[in-house]
C-alpha cells in the first residue's frame, strides 16, 4: 500500500515506525528538516520537507498513487485541509487527526465526508473513554472491549497475592477447568512472550488475558486482585482529556481538577458544575496534602508534561492512592513507568496508530488496539468468504510466529479459542500479534 503521513514531530514518526513493519510504501512528510534527517538515519522511509497543505509538496510526494493519506500534525486545521486537498489530487482514502469533538456528530461526519476527509480521529476523547473505563474496572490495569463487551482483553499484574504464581497455564486450566479464558501474552523484565502450556507465571509479571466478560470476575481472584471502589479522583491537567474525564464522571464522582493556568481554569468552571476546580501547581506536595490527597480513591495526571504527570502520581502512591493513571507521551518511558508502580499508562500516538492501522491492512479489522508498555497489537479480524482460516480447525492452522488467537464471536454468541474449534465465514476473530507479525496474520482472514 502506498501511504502518506503528514506529521510535525513524534506522532507521524510513530506511526510510520510502526506500519513500516508490514512493508508498506511510506512517505512522510514534516516541516522539522533536523528530524526528517534523524528518520533518514534511522529508517529507509521516503521523506520531504514542507507544508502538507501545500499543492506541490503533495504532488511531490505522488499523493494522487496514495492509497492512503494520514495527517497527523498537532493543528486540526491543517490536518482537515491536507485531507481535503489530497483527495482532490486522487488519494484513494484520507483520515485527519482531530481536537474538536464537536466534529464527531454524525451530521458533522457527512460534512467532512463531502469535502473529501473519509475518517477523523480524536485521541483525546478516546483517551478519556479509555480512563473512564479503568475507573468503572479498577481491577484491571488495562481494559479493552471487542464486539460491545462479548469478549474482553484485560491486563493484571501478578502480584504476592496471586493464586496462580508459579504455576504453569496447564496446572491452572487443569484446576480451573470451568473457567474459559485465554492468556495471549505475558511481559517480564521488557520482554514479551506468547505463552504456551508449560510456560510459568511469576510475580510481577503482566498478563494479557482474553475472556468472556462472565468469567472476569473469578479471573482476578486468581490474580489477587479485588475491586476498588472509585468515590473520590484528583485529576490533574485541565486540557481536553482532563475536561472531557471530568465531565463524564462529576455526577457520581467527587472530583477535584488541579490546573496551572488561571485562565484555562476560569473557562473549566463554566464547563463543569460539580466538579472542583484548583488553580496550582500539582508537584507541589503541600497543595496535594492540603487539597486531601490522602482520601483519594484515583489519582489522574493529564498535563502536557510526562515527567510531571509520572511524579505526581508517585507522589500519589506515595500517600496511599489505590489507582494511578498517567499520560505518558515519551513511549521509551512507558516501560519505567510501569515498573515503578504507575497503574495505568495513556498514550496518544499508541491510541491514533491503533486507530488507523486497520485501514492498512488487507483484511476487514473492526477493532485494533496498541497494547501500552509492549510492542504489539489485539485486533478483531472479520472473516471473509473462503479465507484461509475457515478451511481447517485452529490447530492445524499455520499461524505465523508472534501471533495466537483468544476468541471469536460469532453472531450473539462468544468463545474462547481452542485448538478443535472451527473459524466459519463472517466470525469475527481477536488475535494478539507481534509487530512483525500482522501483515503476516492479515492474509489468514482475507
Amino acid at each position: 500500500m502506498n501511504i502518506i503521513i503528514a506529521g510535525d514531530g513524534e506522532v507521524g514518526f510513530h506511526l510510520a515506525k510502526s506500519l513500516s513493519f508490514d512493508k508498506h510504501n511510506i512517505t512522510i512528510i514534516d516541516p522539522n528538516k533536523e528530524l526528517l534527517k534523524l528518520i533518514e538515519s534511522h529508517t529507509d522511509l521516503l521523506t520531504i520537507t514542507g507544508d502538507s497543505t501545500s499543492v506541490s509538496v503533495l504532488e511531490s510526494a505522488n499523493v494522487a498513487k496514495a492509497d492512503l493519506l494520514i495527517s497527523v500534525v498537532h493543528h486540526e486545521h491543517v490536518n482537515l485541509m491536507t485531507c481535503i486537498l489530497g483527495k482532490k489530487l486522487g488519494a484513494k482514502r484520507t483520515i485527519a487527526r482531530i481536537n474538536n469533538i464537536e466534529y464527531l456528530t454524525e451530521e458533522n461526519r457527512e460534512i467532512f465526508t463531502n469535502l473529501g476527509v473519509d475518517s477523523l480521529v480524536c485521541p483525546e476523547r478516546i483517551a478519556a473513554k479509555e480512563i473512564i473505563n479503568l475507573l468503572n474496572q479498577t481491577v484491571a490495569t488495562e481494559v479493552f472491549d471487542f464486539s460491545d463487551g462479548k469478549l474482553v482483553l484485560f491486563l493484571i499484574r501478578l502480584d504476592e497475592q496471586a493464586l496462580v504464581l508459579n504455576k504453569t497455564l496447564d496446572q491452572i486450566a487443569k484446576e480451573y477447568s470451568h473457567l474459559d479464558f485465554r492468556a495471549v501474552a505475558i511481559h517480564r523484565n521488557s520482554k514479551t512472550i506468547i505463552p504456551k502450556g508449560n510456560d510459568v507465571f511469576l510475580k510481577n509479571d503482566l498478563i494479557y488475558v482474553i475472556t468472556k466478560p462472565s468469567g472476569m470476575n473469578e479471573l482476578f481472584k486468581l490474580g489477587g486482585k479485588t475491586k476498588i471502589e472509585i468515590k473520590n479522583i484528583m485529576i490533574v491537567g485541565g486540557g481536553r482529556i482532563g475536561r472531557k474525564t471530568a465531565r463524564s464522571l462529576e455526577e457520581k464522582i467527587n472530583i477535584k481538577l488541579i490546573e496551572t493556568d488561571k485562565e484555562r481554569c476560569f473557562k473549566l468552571t463554566e464547563d463543569l458544575t460539580k466538579t472542583l476546580i484548583i488553580n496550582g501547581d500539582a508537584t507541589d506536595i503541600g497543595l496535594l496534602e492540603e487539597e486531601g490527597i490522602r482520601k483519594m480513591d484515583a489519582f489522574i495526571a493529564l498535563t502536557n508534561h510526562t515527567e510531571t504527570n509520572i511524579l505526581t502520581c508517585l507522589h500519589a502512591r506515595k500517600h496511599g492512592v489505590k489507582r494511578t493513571i498517567a499520560l505518558v507521551e515519551n513511549i521509551d518511558y512507558i516501560d519505567i513507568s510501569q515498573n515503578i508502580g504507575i497503574d495505568t499508562i495513556i498514550n496518544k500516538k499508541l491510541i491514533t496508530a491503533s486507530y488507523i492501522a486497520r485501514f492498512t491492512m488487507d483484511a476487514m479489522v473492526t477493532s485494533s488496539k496498541c497494547l501500552s508498555g509492549i510492542d504489539a497489537e489485539v485486533l478483531e479480524f472479520v472473516v471473509k468468504h473462503n479465507a484461509t482460516i475457515t478451511k481447517k480447525p485452529i490447530k492445524k492452522i499455520d499461524f505465523p510466529d508472534g501471533t495466537i488467537v483468544g476468541g471469536i464471536v460469532r453472531g450473539d454468541e462468544s468463545y474462547i479459542a481452542v485448538g478443535n474449534f472451527q473459524v466459519q465465514e463472517n466470525d469475527k476473530v481477536v488475535v494478539f500479534a507481534l509487530p512483525e507479525a500482522i501483515s503476516k496474520i492479515s492474509k489468514i482472514f482475507h
